[in-house]
């Protein structure tokens, strides 16, 4: 029968070499020790220690058991933790964003991993339907969105706001809405929406609809559009997240606009869910994190 401490008598025994030391780290007698080795020997089969004397080594069984037996107990750990909702800085988290989020957000994450290695954060890059699908499926426990969703099921919740950038080749040279319209509009994903609102704000008398500016491509990813736009392909109207980074920020530029708008990203998780507060702190660190960030822009010439 299984017993894990037969697993955790063999550790010791393995890690401080003797039968006595063993039986006085874990109070208990030398033969108490012994009984429970032969007891896992029996449960695995396999002989562990080659005995010499009052001396022992290990047989490739007995390394391979105490490999297992590691592992077996770190998992332990990390399951204990994981069932802890109060714990912050411990347990699983699973989280889903468009990339446009995910570029800095999981990043972000996986710094936090590395301060407390109890965290651990399954992250998904998908768009906002797929999220939502994802949700209500109970593959994640919280999304983030870039658009409010409405779902009888979900509760959604403005969670942060960045900026939104018209970016340009670093060449372009123009400013008006004709010079724009002259090099074409590069799209993705909620490029449309982003455009319409930020040209809309910004030129109020001149712009109608989208559908007036030339085409010159679509990327279902949002990371890659500003290939595009360094390649003198167009302009695209992106994220400030996803300008800032981008490994393409030196062959493009965001034009100085007098209106600004924001992007807002949204939270979604399920009506009768109950977030460990692990979640809150993740999401209230990195909202205070950029709030904190004074990055300039790259200039307009």
């Amino acid at each position: 029968m299984f017993n894990a401490h037969y697993f955790r008598t063999f550790i010791t025994l393995v890690e401080t070499g003797s039968f006595t030391r063993t039986a006085q780290r874990l109070e208990m007698t030398q033969p108490g020790v012994s009984q429970h080795v032969r007891k896992l020997e029996d449960y695995l089969n396999k002989e562990l220690l080659e005995r010499k004397g009052r001396s022992f080594t290990l047989t490739e069984s007995g390394r391979r058991a105490y490999d297992y037996a590691l592992k077996l107990f770190a998992e332990h750990e990390q399951f204990r933790h994981g069932l802890d909702d109060d714990s912050l800085d411990s347990g699983d988290c699973r989280i889903a964003s468009p990339g446009s989020v995910g570029l800095m957000f999981y990043p972000y994450i996986l710094g936090q991993q590395q301060m407390h290695p109890n965290l651990t954060v399954n992250y998904s890059f998908a768009f906002n339907h797929e999220i939502v699908n994802d949700l209500l499926e109970g593959r994640y426990d919280i999304g983030i969105v870039t658009e409010a969703m409405r779902h009888p099921e979900l509760s959604c919740s403005i969670w942060h706001e960045e900026p939104l950038c018209l970016v340009v080749p670093a060449d372009f040279a123009g400013s008006t809405l004709s010079d724009l319209m002259g090099i074409g509009f590069l799209n993705y994903y909620d490029g449309i929406n982003h455009a319409n609102a930020l040209l809309r704000a910004n030129y109020p008398d001149e712009f109608r609809s989208m559908t007036h500016f030339r085409h010159q491509g679509f990327t279902n990813e949002v990371s890659m559009v500003l290939d595009a736009v360094a390649r003198g392909l167009g302009f695209s109207v992106v994220s400030r997240l996803v300008l800032e980074t981008s490994p393409w920020q030196r062959q493009v530029k965001a034009l100085n606009l007098p209106n600004g708008v924001n992007e807002v990203l949204y939270l979604l998780r399920r009506r009768d869910s109950v977030l460990p507060k692990r979640y809150a702190k993740l999401l209230d660190g990195f909202h205070a994190q950029r709030l904190q960030e004074k990055t300039p822009l790259m200039p307009s010439n």
